[in-house]
């Protein structure tokens, strides 16, 4: 006799033996998914606190007093606490404000993309191309830059770039030049890149290491030519790290203040120079918070963008 015929009983499927009413739970045994409870680790927690405690210290903290700062007054040349939206209004509402963002703005992204173009052949070459002790040594290469003070750096290419320099001399010796490298935007551009292409570099190369190497056998395989392969299998795959190498390059250039000063020639100002600019006259330091502020804000939003991008889902 089943149970579906049995007098007394129900017909219908018997409970699961962790649902049976009034059963207690083994010792050991694990919840049902759709209950756990997530815990936060004492041991997880200790050793986050201090990268907490930093950014509290040495992040929020100071922008917390950046943003106050931008509302108080000087008088007589002394600043005083105050909430006064003058300063925002001041800034916001002049013209050369604005041409210097967008200068500051473009400039980034456009060592940003060069950056990134010149790394990623390097890159490429050292990943797949180089054995493992040449490319240890090709890391070691790309990290002794990093040996030098960027200013020394950024002084030493006045002697290359001066209308008298070693370049122009060389060129002239052609019949060419000279030609007016210093003071512009090409040689803001090669302070840039000073500052960030061995960084790219090394960016891009540690995520190039980790692609799958069986993805572009496949796509060999598969009659793909090489071009083909880098742009839709090695490009995709490295994606993650291509994204935050050239993030990291603009966020380095966008608050720059040497190469647009000593190789750009300053004017017309980037906002870094236009903070510089604003504190020197009358003591404007909370205008210059200002200025400081909208560049924070910059960076997070580009910041945002572009993390969310290097680990979106395909297909989405």
């Amino acid at each position: 006799m089943t149970a579906s015929n049995r007098p007394g009983l129900a017909a219908g499927p018997v409970p699961a033996r962790s649902e049976m009413p009034g059963q207690a739970r083994p010792a050991g045994a694990r919840p049902a998914p759709g209950r756990a409870r997530k815990t936060v680790s004492l041991y997880g927690l200790t050793f986050s606190l201090p990268m907490l405690l930093w950014q509290v210290v040495f992040f929020l903290a100071p922008l917390l007093f950046l943003v106050a700062l931008s509302f108080w007054s000087v008088r007589n040349f002394r600043m005083e606490p105050d909430f006064n939206p003058d300063n925002w209004s001041r800034m916001l509402g002049r013209s050369v404000f604005w041409e210097a963002y967008l200068r500051t703005l473009l400039l980034s992204t456009g060592a940003a993309v060069v950056a990134s173009a010149l790394a990623f052949p390097a890159s490429y070459a050292i990943a797949f191309k180089l054995s493992d002790t040449a490319r240890r040594w090709a890391i070691f290469l790309m990290v002794i830059p990093f040996f030098t003070s960027y200013l020394v750096r950024v002084y030493s290419w006045q002697i290359f770039l001066s209308d008298n320099g070693i370049i122009n001399a060389l060129l002239a010796k052609i019949g060419l030049g000279p030609f007016p490298m210093l003071n512009s935007t090409f040689g803001t551009m090669v302070g840039y890149l000073t500052l960030c292409l061995p960084l790219v570099i090394l960016l891009q190369l540690f995520s190039l290491i980790f692609v799958d190497r069986t993805l572009v056998e496949a796509a060999h395989n598969l009659r793909c030519g090489r071009l083909r392969t880098v742009f839709e299998v090695v490009v995709p795959a490295a994606r993650v790290g291509l994204t935050i190498a050239a993030l990291f390059c603009f966020i380095l250039t966008f608050g720059d203040f040497v190469s647009p000063l000593y190789l750009g020639g300053g004017d017309p100002p980037t906002l870094s120079i236009l903070i510089t600019d604003t504190t020197k006259s009358g003591q404007q330091w909370p205008r210059a918070a200002v200025v400081a502020l909208v560049m924070i804000a910059t960076l997070l939003v580009i910041a945002f963008a572009a993390v969310r991008f290097a680990y979106k889902e395909r297909g989405r």
